[in-house]
């Protein structure tokens, strides 16, 4: 196939923001009487990223795209795009990208004018983990139709708070982090040709649905709670107060206004099934993989004939972590597809067994059986010398920051894409006109493969992040701390913001109910 003369499109730069607070996971174990051990050794987890009071989903990003423009000398007028990839959206119909917008106008008014952002196109994409890819691709589109009269400059925005309820589960893999992405032609980082390997199933393994409270569920529990508490509580009252509620002055008031009998709730911590998240996970990474394979073959990238293996071209794999060895663990179906027919997978099946044979029924206790037969030989195939091997020269430097940070959601991917770099920058590596592969996954669920060139200069962009630098000058917080915190009853900073974005005030009652209101807090 001939190949555009087109210049070249992809990843200029990147930053990332992290809060300054952080829980040790050694600190977390002790507060959950947890195993240390399978924390670190068998997740990859030794700290989680904390925001603090004035800290959310919008200052993290806003700060992120600061240290874009003021790192690359950026005129804000000349950002034509800035779409905005997130899971902890802050308003269900008005975009976190617009108090991006408003943040960065504040910072950026005095010098290039009240209307500097004015004529740049935000808006929100979601759709779990990989909506910040989403939003990548559609901005590399856009700034693929440039031109010389007219180019194009595009910011991807991730920010997301990853939490869980306490106690449960999950809440060993939270994380928080907004970072941004600097899209134009010719890049400097990564260049990404327009090749994309797409997976989409719907499944319900993660999400964050509305739940629904009942007034007379909330009048109940308030009078229980009175009842702990030593109040006495006549009987027949709570059937009387849902009476009155029509004509009460009450029903004016904060979740009584609606005139419902319930009321729509929203939690950031959502419902999840872990084991079946991770077969969504395996499932649809392998199903983007072979669909990228096709597409690159019909674009006469890739003769399956001749070439090596996909996964052996490419230097280095970038994979959604919602946690540390997610990829590690995950990765071994890709592995094993990549290689049925080589020399290399003939010596594995001598020492492992053959893959289970697929089951010719549906019936769900032998699917069941199946699937644990499958997470087994999976792990059998993680522990072959040949797998090791492999997971040690392409995708462990993936993970380094994400222990550090714990699970940022739809940034997770570009978190792990600077790990990679920064660490082969430190060991000088020669990365120059080698191939990445990046392969990330949502829930609900879908997976995106595609690859990317590195481009010679990206040396000189790279180390001006000091990413494992500045992780290591952030301040650890007791339990105490921590849950107060998460419970959202911190009213103070733990540390008081200098030199940031930070939200001052949420709207309390009638038209001004929750708006958020942001200031720079200067140096």
């Amino acid at each position: 196939m001939e190949h555009s003369s087109e210049p070249p499109v992809g990843i200029d730069d990147i930053a990332i923001h992290f809060p300054r607070l952080y829980m040790d996971m050694k600190d977390f174990a002790t507060l959950r009487g947890a195993d240390y051990g399978k924390l670190s050794k068998g997740l990859g987890l030794e700290a989680m990223a904390i925001p603090d009071a004035h800290e959310d989903t919008a200052t993290m990003g806003a700060m992120a795209v600061m240290q874009l423009i003021d790192r690359n000398g950026i005129n804000p007028r000349d950002i034509g795009r800035m779409y905005l990839g997130t899971e902890s959206a802050l308003d269900g119909a008005k975009p976190t990208a617009t108090y991006i917008l408003d943040m960065l106008t504040q910072r950026y008014s005095e010098r290039f004018g009240k209307d500097c952002f004015q004529t740049c196109d935000v808006v929100d994409m979601t759709f779990a983990c990989i909506g910040a890819v989403d939003a990548m691709h559609t901005t590399l589109d856009w700034v693929a139709r440039s031109n010389e009269s007219d180019e194009r400059l595009g910011v991807v925005i991730f920010s997301d708070n990853a939490k869980y309820a306490l106690e449960s589960s999950g809440e060993y893999t939270q994380g928080a982090g907004g970072g941004a992405l600097l899209i134009r032609r010719n890049p400097r980082l990564l260049e990404i040709p327009d090749c994309i390997g797409v997976s989409t199933t719907p499944v319900h393994d993660f999400f964050k649905p509305r739940r629904k409270v009942t007034l007379r569920s909330v009048i109940t529990n308030v009078l229980q709670l009175a009842q702990e508490t030593g109040q006495s509580v006549k009987k027949g009252l709570i059937e009387r107060m849902i009476r009155h509620l029509p004509e009460s002055t009450v029903r004016k008031l904060g979740i009584f206004a609606h005139g419902e009998e319930s009321v729509s709730v929203h939690r950031d911590d959502p419902i999840f099934d872990g084991q079946f998240s991770n077969r969504c996970y395996q499932t649809a990474v392998r199903q983007a993989f072979h669909d990228y394979a096709k597409k690159a073959t019909r674009q006469g990238d890739f003769d399956p004939e001749k070439d090596e293996k996909l996964t052996e071209q490419w230097s280095r794999i970038i994979m959604h972590l919602p946690y540390a060895f997610q990829a590690k663990r995950m990765f071994p179906d890709v592995f094993r597809h990549d290689r049925q027919d080589s020399e290399m997978w003939a010596n594995i099946t001598e020492k492992i067994g053959l893959t289970p044979e697929l089951p010719q029924s549906d019936e769900e206790a032998i699917v069941a059986n199946w699937e644990q037969e499958m997470d087994a030989y999976r792990r059998a195939i993680s522990k072959t010398p040949e797998y090791i091997e492999f997971h040690a020269s392409r995708i462990e430097k993936g993970q380094r920051a994400s222990s550090l940070i714990g699970n940022q959601y739809t940034g997770s991917i570009f978190l792990a894409l600077m790990s990679t770099f920064e660490s082969d920058l430190e060991e000088n590596c020669n990365l120059d006109n080698t191939k990445f592969g990046l392969c990330g996954y949502g829930s609900g669920a879908k997976a995106k493969v595609f690859g990317g060139t590195v481009n010679p200069r990206w040396r000189e962009v790279v180390s001006r992040w000091h990413l494992f630098e500045r992780l290591a000058g952030r301040i650890a917080i007791d339990h105490t701390t921590y849950e107060n915190l998460h419970k959202g009853v911190q009213d103070n900073s733990v540390v008081e913001p200098q030199g940031e974005f930070a939200l001052v005030e949420i709207g309390d009652e009638g038209i001004d109910e929750g708006v958020r209101r942001y200031r720079w807090i200067g140096a």
